[in-house]
């Protein structure tokens, strides 16, 4: 029989990987952060695919709890009380994304085509709150479903926003600049109504009419073009869905959608990021809540004791 540390030294550093399939779709999921680490469709990867030991690259895949983005210096009031997250974003000086991705996971269920993953926050001064998170990923003939729950265990409000920073592949495996030309190779529709205005920290200092390089509303050539911004005020269906298309010289059109619940969505090219750990695509990333929001309380969702959030998102991808 292997020993425990044995086991240990055999299991990803990403921890445990889950592989779910149906029909045209593949994913792998990781044990740590509930992180999607492949999707593919016939065989193509439509994320940045990246290694079972190898770091996160650029939070790609990862679930972003209890915040996406950005909170300047760390630092936010709610309910009367002030808290201070550790800074791990230091050369502008904020917290980012949340720290659910940091964490192993625990597996509630798992089938041939769907997995499940819950993390309750541990016990930390700077977010005391009790939630209990549950991930559950979904494949089907239209592609894979990502439904997002947290229920407040505790007995007083919590703060909570939610979103997912997929890295959308290119169509390529290139490495260095050559990620530039390929993204810009590629179409993107975004389809909010609203820019948002940052600082030199990306922290938000208001908001715009989208026009000019900023309007994506038409699915623009990504030629030209490179982004680290948010959107908001987003065009919706029948169903209070928004979506956006990333769209591939390969002929792969690839759908992001949001429900109800999510109120803006960022794009970062990574323009210029370093070539060592630069994902292969264009990060698209559905959220409920924009930057900085845990400060200004910007579409922040205060859970009440015994209360469930819920948000669905879900790619779909043809072949054009």
């Amino acid at each position: 029989m292997m020993s425990e540390d044995a086991k240990q030294a055999v299991m990803p550093r990403t921890g445990q990987q889950y592989s779910i399939s149906h029909g045209d779709y593949q994913a792998i999921v990781t044990q740590q952060g509930a992180t999607l680490r492949v999707l593919r469709y016939r065989g193509k990867d439509l994320i940045a695919s990246f290694r079972q030991d190898q770091a996160i690259p650029c939070s790609n895949g990862c679930v972003l709890v209890p915040f996406p983005n950005r909170i300047e210096d760390g630092e936010y009031r709610f309910d009367g009380k002030t808290y201070h997250m550790p800074i791990d974003e230091h050369e502008r000086g904020t917290a980012i994304h949340g720290y659910g991705y940091r964490y192993y996971w625990q597996l509630d269920e798992l089938s041939e085509s769907s997995v499940s993953l819950s993390w309750r926050t541990p016990s930390l001064p700077y977010y005391p709150f009790d939630l209990l998170v549950t991930v559950s990923y979904v494949l089907d003939e239209d592609g894979l479903t990502m439904i997002v729950s947290a229920k407040n265990q505790g007995g007083e409000r919590a703060p909570w926003a939610f979103g997912i920073h997929p890295w959308l592949s290119n169509g390529q495996d290139h490495r260095g600049d050559a990620i530039q030309a390929d993204n810009e190779a590629c179409s993107l529709l975004v389809p909010c109504r609203t820019h948002v205005r940052v600082n030199d920290r990306l922290i938000p200092t208001g908001e715009e009419t989208v026009q000019g390089d900023y309007d994506l509303t038409d699915g623009p050539s990504l030629k030209g073009r490179s982004f680290d911004d948010a959107w908001c005020d987003p065009q919706r269906d029948r169903q209070g869905r928004s979506a956006a298309v990333l769209t591939r010289p390969d002929g792969i059109r690839l759908t992001l959608w949001g429900d109800k619940t999510i109120n803006a969505w960022q794009v970062c090219t990574g323009t210029g990021f370093d070539a060592s750990f630069r994902p292969a695509g264009v990060a698209v990333e559905p959220m409920t809540a924009y930057a900085n929001a845990f400060r200004t309380g910007k579409d922040l969702v205060a859970l009440e004791p015994g209360q469930t959030y819920t948000t669905q998102v879900g790619y779909r991808a043809e072949q054009a």
